[in-house]
């Protein structure tokens, strides 16, 4: 279940959340420190976000991923597998001794996600765009079973290049899929660079309200903001029109050196740079919580 309870304020939620994402980044640099390498940087773009989802909003049993009335949620890019790993630790989903193999032979955490090795990793994603089809086609799913679950698909700014995406995103509309949160992690860059640059997107909101969807941008590295467009949808009509958060993020949020790095979609790190991604992270979130 999430930490979050009825009596707690808003300032406290958000605090929570924000704690909570300071320990996913850390978890991240952890595990990117165990290969070298990776897609550290989305992981600490995604951090807020997804301690808001595990933190606050989910609904699930950390001791049974497969608890029949667990809330989805869809990892639609796969290569952010180890910022999903990352808050499935925080959650108590996975041990934190674990992310230790990340990557390695025949641990449960490859690099990639993988529904068949990971606990709470609920579809095999990487294939871009292929994540919301399968939202879609598991929130009509639990419509018919009768189940109050809802399910949140997490896709890449980039992913709105793939046509799949727009049909699933029709479909959605279509079908009045009001148990369907999708949220976007607009971070402006994709593997062959900046994401404008590759297919423009622009305006992102204005499509996704023209096909149907309810629709909020926010900044996805306020967990304030997080949390609110979260609570905006609260109340939502499961046979209404779908959700959509697009959150703007950085990639590397939290540490100035990744930030500023101009390659910064896979990230190979040298080895005396990891302690001081950890030194700049702890400072940083130190400076903003007094």
């Amino acid at each position: 279940m999430t930490i979050t309870t009825t009596t707690a304020s808003v300032a406290e939620r958000a605090a929570a959340i924000r704690a909570g994402a300071q320990r996913i980044r850390l978890n991240a640099l952890h595990m990117g420190e165990v290969q070298g390498q990776g897609y550290v940087g989305q992981a600490l773009g995604a951090a807020d976000v997804l301690a808001a989802v595990y933190l606050d909003q989910l609904r699930y049993r950390a001791d049974d991923p497969h608890w029949e009335d667990r809330d989805r949620f869809l990892l639609s890019t796969g290569h952010y597998a180890i910022a999903l790993y990352a808050a499935l630790a925080e959650a108590g989903v996975i041990s934190r001794e674990e992310l230790d193999t990340y990557g390695s032979d025949d641990s449960r955490l490859p690099m990639s996600g993988m529904a068949s090795y990971t606990p709470g990793m609920e579809i095999s994603g990487g294939s871009l765009g292929h994540g919301l089809t399968v939202a879609v086609g598991m929130a009509l799913g639990l419509r018919h079973r009768g189940s109050d679950s809802r399910v949140f698909n997490f896709l890449s700014d980039g992913e709105l290049n793939e046509g799949s995406t727009w049909e699933a995103a029709m479909s959605a509309a279509s079908h009045r899929l009001g148990n369907l949160t999708a949220i976007v992690d607009m971070n402006a860059l994709q593997a062959d660079g900046p994401t404008a640059g590759v297919l423009a997107i622009e305006p992102a909101e204005e499509k996704w309200a023209a096909f149907g969807w309810n629709t909020q941008r926010v900044d996805g590295n306020d967990p304030d903001a997080v949390l609110a467009a979260f609570d905006a949808i609260a109340d939502r009509d499961p046979v209404g029109a779908p959700q959509v958060i697009l959150c703007d993020v950085t990639v590397g949020k939290g540490v100035p050196l990744l930030e500023q790095r101009e390659k910064n979609h896979f990230m190979r790190i040298d080895e005396d740079e990891w302690a001081v991604c950890r030194a700049q992270l702890i400072a940083g979130y130190e400076e903003t919580s007094r």
